[in-house]
């Protein structure tokens, strides 16, 4: 089956899963390399890191993998600046020298999409419009985006930019699911019904940014998997359910619960495994029916009006 293909941000044609790699830390060059290899083989061509993941050691090893395998005008290539200890710093001085050091672990000639990686309460729109005019005119970066910022965040940044934001990276799967929630439950009375983030999913829709799922398969914060979890046990069983009546694996069909999405909602899974990676992409393409998103959405716990 083939992979799914979107455009992020409504610019960047690009495959509708991104493999993210946070966890490389502790692999060896020789297993990034085969990882990258297995997922653009599997058709996957959008990578994710990030300046603090493994302290700058996934740049180097996500970049000299796409050397090696001579795949670097055929993928996308995304990271993340403004987290430093103790804070978030999203200032001229400090934007601009870690973009400048992500570039050189890279060790490719640009970054196609940059994140803020969490939102600076003491950054200025304004400042931070003219470090991204600066990076793009200098060639370094190509197109702006977000991660775990709400709609007015991001509508406050916008104003400022020349460009508008192509990507919102956010924790979500089918237990982490609080902005499907919500509008299902508005106008009610019940927790489920509070809105925290503004609107956030409809309004990224309406301004075309992408919204790209961390963690798919994870619940809580940093908890650990539902798969497999006693926790979820009603979750697990439908998904073992529709598993045998598709063919795809559970974790497969948690994420292609988030791919089925009218929002065109981009996952992207962390995994260190060549195999389990493979079995994820095998659904890239796979709709799920209707009915089947919401009996896993019940299952997890969201209940209906």
């Amino acid at each position: 089956m083939a992979m799914k293909r979107i455009r992020v941000g409504g610019a960047i044609d690009s495959s509708a899963m991104s493999l993210g790699l946070w966890r490389v830390g502790n692999m060896t060059k020789a297993e990034v390399t085969a990882l990258v290899a297995a997922a653009y083989e599997n058709g996957i061509d959008f990578f994710d890191t990030a300046d603090i993941y493994a302290k700058g050691k996934s740049e180097e090893l996500l970049g000299a993998a796409i050397r090696e395998l001579g795949i670097r005008d055929s993928v996308t290539v995304q990271t993340k600046a403004g987290i430093r200890p103790g804070m978030f710093d999203f200032s001229k001085e400090y934007l601009t020298g870690a973009v400048e050091a992500s570039i050189k672990r890279l060790g490719l000639d640009c970054i196609d999409v940059l994140l803020l990686h969490r939102n600076d309460a003491l950054g200025e729109p304004e400042e931070v419009a003219e470090v991204f005019e600066n990076l793009r005119t200098r060639g370094l970066v190509r197109r702006f985006g977000v991660s775990n910022h709400t709609a007015g965040q991001i509508a406050l940044l916008s104003r400022s930019l020349a460009d508008r934001l192509v990507a919102n990276q956010l924790q979500f799967s089918v237990v982490n699911a609080g902005m499907i929630d919500q509008g299902i439950y508005v106008n009610t009375t019940i927790p489920q019904s509070t809105m925290r983030d503004g609107g956030l999913l409809d309004y990224c829709r309406l301004e075309n940014i992408t919204v790209q799922a961390w963690s798919p398969l994870q619940y809580g914060f940093f908890e650990g998997s539902f798969l497999g979890n006693e926790k979820f046990a009603p979750l697990n069983a439908e998904l073992d359910r529709l598993s045998a009546e598709t063919g795809f694996t559970p974790a497969a069909l948690a994420v292609a619960w988030i791919m089925r999405h009218p929002a065109n909602i981009q996952p992207i899974v962390g995994t260190t495994s060549v195999s389990h990676l493979k079995e994820l992409c095998a659904a890239g393409d796979y709709v799920m029916s209707r009915s089947d998103w919401y009996s896993l959405y019940i299952a997890a716990g969201h209940k209906l009006p």
